[in-house]
């Protein structure tokens, strides 16, 4: 055998340990991921232990900390919440080392052990419903909130058609923003306002005049998303209230407010979030049963549709330097750094929201310069999602 097919042979790493703790906020998903590592660890001969209560946990022992079988993580895949009562897995900087070294210090453990298991080896996965982790395509628990926000708008629209309403919905997304972006784009909003890019200095009056001209193209509802922590460029909050008022005061719209809040962290998670859990958690598995003593700390991520391991401390610096850039006004800089995903999320969001076509699309004439003339067919059975497709074809 040569390469990774080595440990994959069932019971290969018989007598190795591997605790598996979460900690952070819940994000649906993450019982998948506890799932697979348990599995995987038992098909390749390692015991696998649970830490209740996160770092606390591993610390205090005892109680804390016991051994899983395969039947512990039965039943789980489809549950939300945690199974290990902290959930997300967030990896600390700091090893080991100076707490084996007080343990010696006060005669709880041997030198032999002390030397034994002198190497912590760390991997951690990344459950965040705000999808706010550089380094990876998406986390644990993103779809699945996105799914909730999807859900909740498209119920809503139904009412606001109905009474030619205009609702503001508060999403969560903290620093990120991005639940907010793509929940805007999925639900055809006709405004949003993220945290990664403030909105101009006159947003007031560019969110009127586009509500009325959409109003004026025969538009019985308008769609307003506003993430949680919104701000203006001068680090003001932009709060739902506050855009309410100017709706009302400017064009008098019937306007109501809808917060989500944490119904979007709650629920089963989806398909994609089971599937991304499982696969997070084997890979995690893996990683561990490669390392040795010379292994730095790495993370779990999706790079397309692929499981990678990356540098834990490189993620970290540049989801710190995207903060960084924020405080400094440099908001170019920071969608840059949060990487092509969201940067295309962003400017196909531009493109579907524009009523009109760039002007330099025609010739003097009002023509299209090209001269094509583009159709728009379907053929075969339906499918979910088409109607997004012919929708885009217009820009």
């Amino acid at each position: 055998m040569s390469g990774r097919s080595k440990f994959i042979e069932r019971g290969a790493h018989k007598g190795k340990g591997i605790a598996v703790f979460t900690s952070g906020g819940d994000s649906q998903g993450m019982n998948a991921a506890v799932r697979a590592v348990v599995r995987m660890g038992i098909y390749l001969g390692c015991k696998v232990y649970f830490i209740r209560e996160g770092y606390q946990g591993l610390v205090d022992g005892e109680d804390h900390i016991v051994e899983a079988n395969w039947s512990s993580v039965s039943c789980i895949i489809h549950k939300g919440g945690l199974l290990l009562d902290r959930p997300a897995v967030k990896i600390s900087e700091k090893n080991g080392t100076s707490l084996l070294d007080e343990l010696l210090a006060a005669s709880q453990i041997t030198a032999e052990q002390r030397q034994k298991y002198k190497t912590l080896q760390i991997v951690g996965l990344v459950g965040s419903i705000d999808n706010d982790f550089c380094g990876t395509d998406m986390t644990i628990g993103t779809d699945s909130a996105l799914h909730r926000i999807i859900e909740a708008t498209d119920a809503i629209m139904s009412t606001a058609y109905s009474h030619q309403r205009t609702f503001i919905m508060e999403v969560m997304g903290r620093h990120c923003g991005y639940l907010a972006l793509v929940a805007a784009l999925t639900s055809e909003a006709d405004y949003v306002f993220y945290t990664r890019i403030p909105p101009p200095d006159d947003w007031q009056k560019r969110l009127c005049q586009k509500l009325e001209q959409e109003r004026n193209l025969g538009q019985r509802l308008n769609i307003i998303i506003i993430a949680e922590g919104a701000c203006d460029r001068y680090g003001n909050p932009i709060t739902a209230e506050q855009v309410k008022k100017v709706v009302v005061d400017n064009i008098h719209q019937d306007t109501r407010i809808s917060v989500l809040g944490h119904i979007q962290r709650g629920g089963n998670p989806s398909s994609f979030d089971r599937i991304l859990g499982s696969r997070m958690g084997a890979e995690a598995v893996m990683a561990l049963m490669e390392a040795d003593e010379h292994t730095e700390p790495c993370v779990i991520s999706l790079d397309g549709n692929q499981a990678v391991r990356l540098p834990l401390m490189e993620c970290v610096k540049q989801t710190q330097a995207v903060a960084q850039a924020m405080a400094e006004k440099q908001w170019d800089k920071a969608v840059q750094l949060r990487g092509k995903s969201f940067m295309r999320n962003l400017e196909t969001y531009k493109l579907l929201t524009r009523l009109k076509p760039p002007k330099e699309a025609f010739d003097e004439r009002g023509h299209g310069k090209e001269g094509y003339v583009m159709a728009v067919m379907h053929i075969g059975a339906p499918a979910c999602g088409m109607n997004a497709a012919v929708r885009s074809f217009r820009t």
